[in-house]
Parts: C-alpha cells; sequence; structure tokens
C-alpha cells in the first residue's frame, strides 16, 4: 500500500526550517545581514545593504572583507545544505548542532566595486567527497550577468561519526 503524499506547505516548512536552523548556527552571518532565499534545493545568499559594510566612503564601496565573507558564507552555506538535504526530504531534521565545512583555502576575485546596495550569491559545489570539497562562487547586485566578485574555495569536510 502506497502513503498518501505529504502536502507541499510541510515540506516547505521542513525545508525553510531545516536552512533557518543551519544559518543560525554561524552568528557571523547575522551580523553582517546575510540571509538566504531557498527555491527547492537552490540557494541565493542575500547580502543586506548597511552602512558597515562600506570599505571606502569616498566612492562609496562595499569593503573587500564584507565581500569576501559573504561570499566564503554563501559557499559553506550551500556546502552544508547539500550535507543535510537527503535527510530534510526523508522528513528528518539536521542534528541539533551541525557540523560545517572548514576552510582551506579561499580566493577571492575582485571585479569591480560593490555599491552600495544589496547583493547576490550563489554558490556551486564543483566536488563533493567524503574528506574533500571545492566550490565556486559568483556574486553580483543589480544584473545577474554582471559580476562584481567571484571566488573558489576547497573547504574540508566534517566527519560523518561526530
Amino acid at each position: 500500500m502506497s502513503r498518501k503524499p505529504e502536502p507541499v506547505q510541510v515540506i516547505k516548512q521542513r525545508r525553510d526550517a531545516a536552512l533557518s536552523k543551519l544559518v543560525a548556527g554561524v552568528p557571523y552571518i547575522n551580523y553582517l545581514g546575510v540571509s538566504f532565499d531557498r527555491r527547492g534545493d537552490e540557494l541565493t545568499g542575500v547580502l543586506a545593504y548597511d552602512d558597515k559594510l562600506i570599505g571606502n566612503p569616498m566612492l562609496p564601496a562595499l569593503h573587500g572583507g564584507a565581500t569576501a565573507a559573504f561570499l566564503e558564507v554563501t559557499a559553506i552555506i550551500e556546502l552544508s545544505w547539500a550535507l543535510i538535504w537527503d535527510d530534510v526530504e526523508k522528513g528528518g531534521a539536521p542534528s541539533e548542532k551541525v557540523k560545517l565545512p572548514k576552510t582551506i583555502d579561499f580566493t577571492v576575485d575582485y571585479l569591480r566595486s560593490g555599491l552600495p546596495r544589496d547583493a547576490y550569491a550563489r554558490a556551486r559545489v564543483n566536488r563533493s567527497g567524503r574528506r574533500y570539497a571545492s566550490v565556486h562562487v559568483e556574486a553580483w547586485q543589480d544584473n545577474r550577468n554582471r559580476l562584481f566578485a567571484s571566488a573558489t574555495g576547497h573547504f574540508l569536510m566534517p566527519s560523518k561519526d561526530g
């Protein structure tokens, strides 16, 4: 006998709750003002503009460190989201404290000045194994085809057994 499928609202609520729990585990994400827009399994990082993010008030331009941090947290959350996706889809919830990947190296390409407005980023996992992952991230503001920064990072994946 087949089970009745879950209502779409229940699935969305479970996914949103899992993502909120994941993001809440990193206080720096909240400090930066980063949130994540979820569409199915696709995440878009959103860096809400704030005056504290300006590095050069003469231009004004987003601080390079804020830009790099935004790209790095987007990569880490994307990797972590991919790790917990199967459990969330099976109806489970992520454990109380999700272990996050650790950054091995992270290289940022600053393509143009970040303007004093909201920024968006998407990460693509190039490779993810049991121990190591490689991720590429792109950030834009008004036009998805006009990137202001991109990055490539390598991460040490958390062990599954504690």
